[in-house]
């Protein structure tokens, strides 16, 4: 357990990790502050693809002053040597003092070796500082390495009684701007967004973030086990500018999926479920293996309902409009053969606060 002073200084370095979540995957979203007589001198975050690490960018802006400082960092520093040198050898050679390191790095090529690697060099070592703030910002990371697959965040924006659309399919808009755009900014802090093939042949979404001034788009991600998609959609009009990736079973037809990868889409062979679609954790595997760390799931209900009986949802973000659409409407989650209360998914509120005219209310794991 670090001091006042540790813990302020390790809140300043996971607010700077936190600029780079959705940007830097395959890589954790590091935060890096470099303290020396109690003024900072260096502050660094992990950059946009993953290079370069939070801690040369913050010893690069100490310069000198990183001599007989101290580091927060929010991840154990890497200790093997990728397309980067170590980032524990770069703190040895600048001649920090002490590193206060909130969370160790599961990566088995790291896994306690950089925290050994700097005491081995006479530098004193704090873990565990702010460790379960830094845990929650690096839960894709975490997954990614222990569990092979990214975070998943579903998104339900809904009436007061649930509905996500009425009985004829009308939808917008249920929720006002001020919700819509924070989905937006969503979005920008996850390194994929992805719907059901329900969800893109009825709304022709394009799942981009807009408004933001962001540079590097999210992976859009379409679940479609027979990729029958439109072909003049706007995914498929943007394919080539803007990622796109479609999950889609063993047997779909090779002229379809030809005709996908011509237009700039990565088609990517997954298992199917025993009781027919897709298998939702052989998706997230297929994800995880393709370095994505955090995905924002938007629906629609089948695709929401399979995550959640597969038990593969980490977060809910949910929008609730105060509108009531009746037993009639559509619902926003499909059928998920729940017979009693103990067998249902159950999540603990995180926050809630009003958002314009709605309500926005997020979950956790129950862990």
């Amino acid at each position: 357990m670090g001091s006042h002073q540790d813990e302020r200084h390790m809140h300043h370095a996971l607010r700077l990790g936190a600029r780079g979540l959705g940007r830097c995957w395959p890589n954790p979203a590091v935060g890096c502050v470099l303290v020396r007589n109690g003024r900072v001198v260096g502050r660094g975050w992990t950059q946009p693809g993953g290079r370069p690490h939070a801690e040369p960018v913050a010893l690069a802006q100490a310069g000198d002053r990183a001599r007989g400082a101290t580091a927060y960092v929010t991840l154990e520093p890497c200790a093997h040597t990728g397309a980067t040198p170590p980032c524990a050898d770069a703190l040895i050679a600048a001649g920090v003092a002490r590193v206060v390191v909130a969370l160790g790095d599961p990566d088995p090529r790291v896994d306690g070796g950089g925290i050994e690697r700097l005491r081995r060099a006479g530098i004193e070592v704090m873990t565990g500082v702010c460790a379960t703030a830094a845990r929650d910002s690096h839960d894709g990371f975490l997954r990614r390495v222990t569990e092979g697959r990214p975070m998943v965040t579903l998104k339900l924006a809904s009436s007061f009684d649930g509905r996500i659309a009425t009985a004829s399919g009308e939808s917008q808009w249920i929720t006002g701007p001020d919700a819509r755009r924070l989905v937006h900014a969503e979005r920008a802090t996850h390194d994929a967004v992805m719907v059901g093939a329900g969800t893109a042949r009825a709304d022709d979404p394009s799942l981009t973030v807009r408004g933001m001034g962001v540079t590097q788009q999210p992976v859009r991600v379409v679940v479609s086990t027979g990729l029958d998609l439109p072909e003049d959609s706007v995914l498929a009009r943007t394919a080539h500018e803007i990622p796109l990736w479609l999950l889609h079973g063993h047997d779909v037809d090779p002229a379809r999926r030809g005709r996908w990868q011509t237009r700039g889409a990565r088609c990517l062979a997954v298992d199917a479920a025993p009781g027919g679609g897709l298998d939702p954790r052989s998706c997230l595997a297929r994800l995880g293996s393709e370095g994505l760390t955090r995905v924002f799931c938007e629906g629609g209900g089948g695709l929401a309902a399979a995550l959640l009986t597969a038990d593969c949802v980490d977060r809910l973000v949910g929008f609730t409009a105060g509108i009531a659409l009746g037993a009639e409407g559509r619902p926003c989650l499909g059928p998920m053969a729940i017979d009693a209360l103990a067998q249902a998914p159950r999540f603990r509120l995180a926050a809630t606060r009003a958002i314009g005219g709605d309500v926005l209310h997020r979950w956790r794991r129950a862990e």
